[in-house]
């Protein structure tokens, strides 16, 4: 895939990446989650959506999970929560980078929750995180929240595990660092 370094990915993730191209391209939506610390979850999607863009001349949007939710919030305060909705459905496909990572506010988490059940059957979401699902109450706070987004999320998912040792360690050692 491009400028992909499979080399660096899990053999496990380099024996599924093929299938992950052609399942969030094909028809019907797909969801691909990604999880495991520093492994190249990022770099993968980045790749994944550079295919869909050129191999399937499919329409991605990628961006950080936190900015998808604070352009959510703001639509919201401004009564335009529908408007950005229908605006980022035109995309087949939207990359959510870092899922997680930063706690969120309950605001926070429902525009979250609203943005999957609005796409959920209908568009892709690809989506990288380094918490397990088990550990995702510290996302949506709520256990029937944990669970509905979950379960909107894994159906229709190929799930890849990124795990092993991080990507930048060889890199640093390489440079001569720690």
């Amino acid at each position: 895939m491009g400028n992909l370094e499979d080399g660096l990915l899990p053999a496990k993730v380099r024996g599924n990446y093929p299938r992950s191209w052609k399942a969030a391209s094909s028809n019907g939506p797909r969801t691909c989650w990604c999880s495991g610390c520093w492994r190249g979850k990022t770099h993968f999607l980045c790749a994944l959506g550079r295919e869909l863009v050129l191999r399937h001349a499919c329409t991605v949007y990628f961006t950080p999970t936190f900015k998808l939710v604070q352009q959510l919030l703001a639509a919201k305060r401004e009564l335009g929560l529908d408007k950005l909705l229908k605006k980022l459905d035109r995309f087949e496909a939207v990359i959510l980078d870092d899922l997680g990572y930063v706690q969120q506010s309950r605001e926070e988490m429902e525009v979250l929750f609203t943005f999957l059940a609005e796409r959920y059957e209908r568009r892709s979401v690809l989506v990288s995180s380094n918490l397990v699902f088990s550990k995702w109450d510290q996302i949506f706070k709520d256990p029937m929240t944990t669970m509905a987004a979950v379960d909107r999320l894994v159906h229709h998912a190929i799930i890849l595990e990124f795990d092993g040792e991080s990507m930048r360690v060889p890199r640093q050692k390489e440079k001569g660092g720690g």
